[in-house]
């Protein structure tokens, strides 16, 4: 006899009240809900109670108003994996969803044409798939309402969608064939295709498997293994000659079982793992064809369904007990018969097409009447199953209805048998549960519920099993190749363990961590954190790496998002549940300031290990790989307030960070079973299972990818800690190198010893050589002193000249500008005195005066030709300069606007000079004159040297010509020539001297002139004064 699983007692909650409600009994009225005209809203106004009719939530309706009022038929509908979200669709392709838990619908698409077949796709949450009229399928956004894909490929109206656990295929079904889809580039992978005259019923997934099972309308089923398409396995044809055809299917949540039925009340249930039918199942009289099959599931029954949904002919939808074949309970009625119906897979609610086109939702909890359970019988008998496998006609059951009986209590009717297979007897698991190795995590959860530990000889199985390690060697010899970390290069230094191969484990396993994601290496409780599982895990490296990651990652959730900072989110999710549980002791912290950081931050990075022994230790982690991730918070917080009483006592911040740094005399069990009640007390808007996701394990093949934290913090923490490195690599370097130098140096000095005394004996040498090199030193010196003396012999002129001209420069500078108008006045008296010398001396002796006029002539042309030049480079520079000039300008109009008052008094003396320089040129003409009669008168045939021009441009004093007319000639053209230079000289300078002083009297007149000092402008001021005063 097969004892009843907690699964099948919950579903006996309606035993004791299913003889009770009839088919067609009257009750409250129930909420009906229109969604037509309504683009999203509330589904329900008012929450339903459980005298709500029939267990009914809402009645959905989609109705269209107008001059033609008419109701829009919903066709199908399907539920997500979670099971609180409803998809349905109507037959104009309105396609809906309804957020149970949120109470709001929502209009997600309109496909303009009748959908045959819907599914959520599990891998993309948001996406769905819908079958069209036309034989096509689409895949929709919810958020966005867009197309992602559009599938075509059938000949004929699709009938189911069944998709793949990981989410990434689908398989849709016709008549004619069944087509394998890729859901992730929407691409058909594989075609089932079949002779006409044998058509296909439905093709689907086995739930948490990779076979697909093919059922066709010969009664054969088919198992391909889904990843080679290979068949599996067939199963037999049913025992008995059954004539039953088969038209629709259901499997449990595990897999194991599968139920066949069709146009007979007669249900056929096979075990897929033995291959074998076990049993047929007889409906009442007035089920004369099943129409739809769908299994209830049950959060407590491991996955092994026992309560079977069993719509017929009658569009009577009838809920029975596989295992005791009693009807438990049933909705719809002839009057408000079904279509079609599923059920959510959390086992919550029915969701039903009734026959009116209306949508009806089904609360599960309240059809099967909550209240308390009926005992277990307390007597069993064991049947002989020889006896009983040798009678294959009571392999039929019947299936019965009314209430079921309790312990002592009998009816008089007669009892059934129920024959099982001993494989079958086992309790049917949800494969969910099931874990590597053959292990199952709910059997597991009641092991260490019944004993508190897993039996330590299969511990470390156990463990490897719920945490579902992949084993990838590759992944982790790539990780363990890259070498030691930098971070983790001198942890001997910081965590000194005697044991040099558990530091070598512990080295490679941080330094794996911190290749595999870098935040790991700037973590300074990354140690704490892996070296339990180090020290348990050292002989297998690959585990140790995997266990530690698979913890970070699932049971550290949301540890790194205010890195470098410990988690001040999950240290305020605990703070808050402490204050709802134990708010005095959350007080006395506050008042002692004692913060999570110092209560449950050291517990939490060193996962208990500093508080805890060994034993307690591994008992505790026991329980945290069996539940959920934050099951591990509330262990913390159930360990603080188990030690409530010796807390409350302290009151210093020493006391307590003492406190939760050494182990203390608490009773580990009893915080374990303080965390299981926190976990069940705790509401869900504080509880930390709302912020943490469910266990995820490592992918395999490759290690997911681990981003949860601030990387920009990571990556300067990296570049800094690589900079120190460097830094500290070359100081190492520095160091060696001023080894090395010193070595070199006690070398150096050893070599410089015999050097030196190789130095003694060369040192008269040496002494020689000098000798030697100071006589050609002389040498050379004689030598440059006479160079030196030709040179000066042959510069004395340009020497002379240079000096001159210095004192002139140094004469400017220091004088002021009375002493440079005496100059020029003295400059004019000369060369009046000059030519009046010369005029005289002419007179007095022909040769002579003639010798001394042409010198003087000579002199004063180089001086006319030199302040010819003046005049042009000046004349030059004010065209091709004109800012530089006007400055210049402005500064020397400042001066003479300033020496513009002496002008005036000077008036007379420049008239002066210009009478002197008239009678100088009327006695130049009168000797000119003079000159000539003589030389006419003369006659003598002596010849004078013709003075010649010298290539440079000056006139030559010791060149003349041997004839006397040509004498004559050039002296009195050069005469003339020099006259005319001269007035024409003059008018420059008097022009140039009106324009300035034009220009001078236009600007504001400076107060004050200070004597400059001599720079190449200033020396163009000096000259054009000079050239002004001329």
């Amino acid at each position: 006899m097969h004892l009843a699983s907690p699964g099948a007692a919950a579903v006996g909650r309606a035993l004791r009240g299913g003889s009770e409600r009839g088919s067609g009994g009257a009750g409250p009225r129930m909420e009906s809900s229109d969604v037509g005209g309504r683009l999203q809203g509330p589904i329900w106004h008012r929450k339903h109670g459980p005298e709500a009719r029939r267990g009914v939530i809402v009645n959905i309706i989609h109705s269209v108003k107008g001059y033609h009022s008419k109701t829009i038929r919903f066709l199908n509908v399907a539920f997500d994996s979670s099971g609180d979200s409803l998809l349905a669709g109507d037959h104009q392709g309105n396609i809906y969803v309804f957020d149970l838990n949120g109470n709001r619908f929502k209009l997600v698409q309109r496909t303009l044409q009748a959908c045959t077949a819907l599914a959520f796709n599990l891998h993309r949450k948001t996406e769905f798939l819908v079958a069209l009229a036309d034989y096509s399928v689409k895949c929709f956004d919810i958020e966005t309402k867009e197309l992602v894909s559009w599938m075509k490929g059938h000949d004929s109206s699709v009938s189911s969608i069944s998709v793949h656990g990981s989410g990434r295929y689908a398989i849709t079904t016709s008549t004619d064939t069944a087509q394998l889809w890729d859901l992730d580039t929407f691409q058909r992978k594989r075609k089932l295709n079949v002779r006409q005259s044998v058509g296909i019923q439905k093709v689907f997934f086995l739930p948490l498997s990779n076979t697909i099972l093919s059922c066709f309308k010969d009664n054969s089923v088919f198992a391909w293994e889904f990843d080679t398409l290979h068949c599996k396995y067939q199963l037999p044809t049913p025992v008995e000659g059954s004539v039953l055809l088969y038209k629709v299917f259901a499997v449990t949540r595990d897999g194991r079982i599968f139920v066949a039925g069709g146009k007979s009340n007669q249900l056929h249930l096979w075990c897929l793992e033995s291959k074998q039918l076990i049993r047929i199942i007889q409906m009442p009289a007035k089920v004369r064809a099943v129409r739809h099959l769908e299994f209830l599931p049950d959060n407590f029954d491991g996955g092994s369904s026992q309560v079977l949904g069993v719509l017929s002919q009658d569009n009577i939808m009838r809920f029975i007990n596989i295992e005791t074949c009693k009807l438990l309970f049933d909705i719809g009625s002839h009057e408000e018969g079904i279509s079609t119906a599923t059920i959510s897979p959390n086992g919550r609610y029915i969701a039903s097409v009734m026959e009116n086109g209306s949508l009806n939702l089904y609360s599960v909890r309240d059809l099967t009447q909550e209240g308390d359970k009926p005992p277990p019988p307390m007597f069993k008998v064991v049947e002989d199953w020889s006896k009983l496998s040798s009678e294959p006609k009571k392999l039929t059951m019947r299936v019965t209805s009314g209430r079921p009986e309790w312990p002592g209590k009998s009816n008089g009717s007669k009892t059934q048998t129920k024959l099982l297979k001993l494989q079958v007897n086992t309790s049917l698991e949800n494969k969910e549960n099931e874990l590597p190795g053959g292990l199952n995590k709910k059997r597991l959860q009641a092991l260490l519920k019944g004993f508190g530990e897993y039996p330590a000889k299969y511990r470390m199985f156990v463990w490897r099993s719920l945490l579902q390690l992949p084993e990838n060697h590759l992944a982790f010899s790539s990780l363990i190749d890259k070498g030691t970390h930098s971070a983790f290069v001198n942890i001997q230094n910081e965590y000194p363990i005697k044991s040099r191969k558990l530091l070598r484990v512990l080295q490679r396993t941080l330094s794996a961590l911190a290749h595999w994601s870098a935040i790991f290496a700037e973590t300074p409780y990354i140690p704490l954190l892996a070296f339990p599982f180090v020290k348990l895990f050292q002989n297998n490296q690959l585990i140790c790496f995997e266990v530690v990651a698979t913890v970070i990652v699932n049971f550290c959730q949301h540890w790194f998002e205010y890195f470098p900072n410990p988690p001040v989110n999950i240290l305020s999710m605990m703070e808050n549940v402490l204050a709802h549980h134990d708010k005095e002791l959350l007080q006395h912290l506050i008042k002692y300031n004692v913060t999570s950081q110092v209560y449950a931050w050291p517990l939490l990075e060193t996962l208990f290990s500093e508080v805890l022994t060994r034993e307690e230790w591994l008992k505790v982690f026991d329980n945290i790989f069996s539940n959920h991730p934050s099951y591990f918070l509330m262990l913390v917080v159930a360990y603080i307030k188990c030690s409530r009483v010796t807390l409350l006592h302290c009151n210093q911040t020493v006391d307590f960070e003492y406190f939760f740094h050494h182990r203390n005399n608490l009773d580990i069990n009893a915080v374990i079973k303080e965390a299981y009640h926190l976990m069940e007390a705790t509401p869900l808007d504080i509880h930390p299972q709302r912020m943490f996701d469910d266990f995820i394990p490592l992918t395999k093949g490759q290690y997911p990818v681990f981003n949860k934290y601030p990387k920009f913090i990571v990556d300067y923490q990296t570049q800094e800690r690589e900079r120190i490195r460097q830094d500290e690599i070359e100081y190492l370097r520095e160091r060696q190198l001023a080894h090395e130098l010193e070595a070199k140096a006690q070398q150096q000095r050893a070599e410089d010893e015999a050097w030196y005394q190789k130095q003694e004996l060369l040192r008269e040498a040496e002494e020689q050589r000098r000798k030697l090199l100071l006589e050609e030193e002389e040498k050379l010196v004689e030598q440059r002193q006479r160079l030196a003396a030709v040179k000066r012999e042959l510069k004395v002129k340009e020497l002379q000249f240079l000096n001159a001209s210095r004192r002139r420069f140094l004469k400017h500078q220091q004088d002021q500008r009375q002493m440079e108008l005496r100059r020029l006045d003295e400059e004019i008296a000369r060369k009046a005195s000059m030519r009046e010398q010369e005029t005289a001396a002419t007179v007095q002796d022909v040769e002579l005066r003639r010798m001394e006029l042409e010198a003087q002539r000579q002199l004063f042309e180089q001086c006319l030709i030199k302040d010819q030049e003046t005049v042009t480079k000046a004349m030059k520079e004010e065209v091709d300069a004109h800012r530089r000039r006007v400055d210049l300008e402005d500064r020397l109009i400042q001066r003479l606007m300033e020496a513009d008052r002496e002008e005036k008094q000077k008036a007379q003396i420049w008239e002066e000079v210009i009478q002197k320089e008239a009678q100088l040129q009327e006695e130049q003409k009168a000797a000119a004159a003079a000159e000539r009669l003589r030389d006419l008168k003369a006659g003598h045939t002596e010849r004078e040297a013709e003075l010649q021009m010298p290539r440079s441009g000056n006139i030559c004093l010791n060149d003349l010509s041997a004839s006397e007319s040509s004498s004559h000639v050039s002296l009195d053209r050069r005469r003339e020539a020099l006259a005319c230079q001269e007035r024409e000289l003059m008018a420059g300078v008097r022009q140039l001297r009106r324009k300035l002083t034009s220009q001078a009297r236009t600007r504001q007149p400076p107060a004050h002139v200070t004597a400059t000092a001599w720079t190449p402008s200033d020396g163009l001021l000096c000259s054009s004064a000079v050239l002004s005063n001329y």
